[in-house]
């Protein structure tokens, strides 16, 4: 079993399927057998999408309920770490990359654990090449 990062635009995309690409769908589909790690951020992230998404008529409350319960059944971790780095590593990534702190918890957390990064957010793609992060 394998072991990466996940961004949440790459989780987002399986719930918005304009947003999919062949590459999410191969993630998704790669959790059969490996195993997924996010920030502590990610599961507030998820939150804040799908209340966006509902006030933006783009979902139902019903749908995003199903989602989460999809999601919560998913080889997905949370690293308790992410808060002890934020102010020291992840705000020096922020700044060394120009990410935002939450695409910094990201790229620290695979750092940190030394694992390959998926995301299609291009900042994050680029701060990752040159961070020397592989890209799941």
């Amino acid at each position: 079993m394998n072991r990466f990062v996940i961004d949440n635009s790459v989780v987002m995309s399986w719930f918005f399927s304009d947003e999919a690409s062949d590459y999410t769908r191969r993630v998704l589909e790669s959790l059969a057998d490996n195993a997924a790690f996010v920030p502590s951020i990610w599961p507030l992230e998820v939150a804040n999408v799908l209340l966006v998404g509902q006030r933006r008529s783009r979902c139902t409350e019903a749908e995003a309920a199903r989602f989460v319960t999809l999601l919560e059944a998913l080889p997905i971790h949370v690293d308790g770490r992410t808060p002890e780095k934020a102010l020291h590593e992840i705000l020096q990534l922020g700044r060394e990359h120009g990410l935002s702190s939450y695409d910094a918890a990201y790229l620290e957390l695979a750092m940190r654990e030394g694992i390959p990064l998926a995301t299609q957010d291009r900042a994050l793609l680029r701060a990752a090449g040159a961070a020397g992060v592989a890209i799941f």
